[in-house]
């Protein structure tokens, strides 16, 4: 098959001890689903799970020991940090039972979900999308891929955040709303899932802006940890 133009390379993510890289299909985002973050947001209780996406191409990869770079965003004066664990699908499915969930994992990586907040809340006030707060070019940070046979505890790991340094978020995966495998159940009523998404699966509370020159370390207990440069 021949093209108008070459088409661009696949994206893909490095996975822990192996050669291969883990291609990319979708990025899907689980919105609100800390009830901390929830509140710090202005919302309060168990609300079902909402999604949003993320164009795959909007991946940043931190490996480790070392420090990604991510340019500023245009357009915003507000760009958030949201640490999330991130769960990459290898087998797909339509209509997965949460207790089938775990066979459909592959693994699980450090990610970001980097937002324009100004953005996301003007389109808000105004009723219209908000994927230019979300969907913008490097706005999904993310480490390698732990394969999940070596992430048996994954469900109780830590979470958290640091800026320069100091303390930004601080939780555990326990507290989620939805878990992983209600929220794989949820998403997969509404779309099939394929091998290679990637599910943010939210953020826990305090979100705050980041500025040029502040450096961001992710960690969940388990997994590779990620550090990102703002430029």
């Amino acid at each position: 098959m021949s093209y108008v133009f070459p088409p661009p390379a696949p994206v893909s993510v490095p996975v822990v001890g192996r050669a291969e890289h883990f291609p990319v299909h979708r990025i899907y985002c689980v919105g609100r689903n800390y009830e901390d973050h929830a509140k710090e947001m202005g919302h309060t209780g168990r609300e079902a799970p909402f999604f949003f996406l993320k164009p795959a191409d909007a991946v940043l990869v931190a490996t480790p020991g070392n420090t990604a770079v991510m340019p500023y965003p245009t357009l915003t004066s507000n760009l958030h940090h949201e640490i999330e664990l991130v769960v990459a699908i290898g087998l797909g499915g339509h209509h997965i039972k949460a207790t089938d969930a775990a066979k459909h994992i592959f693994g699980y990586a450090v990610g970001l979900d980097m937002t324009r907040r100004d953005l996301q809340n003007d389109m808000k006030k105004q009723g219209r999308p908000w994927c230019i707060g979300k969907g913008f070019d490097q706005s999904a940070p993310i480490g390698p891929i732990t394969p999940a046979a070596q992430v048996p505890d994954i469900g109780q790991a830590a979470i958290s955040l640091q800026v320069n340094g100091q303390d930004r978020q601080r939780s555990t995966v326990a507290k989620l709303i939805w878990n992983i495998a209600e929220t794989i159940e949820q998403l997969s009523s509404a779309w099939a899932l394929q091998p290679g998404d990637l599910i943010y699966t939210g953020t826990p509370e305090g979100v705050g802006a980041v500025v040029r020159g502040d450096t961001m370390v992710g960690a969940v207990t388990g997994l590779e940890p990620i550090s990102v440069r703002v430029e």
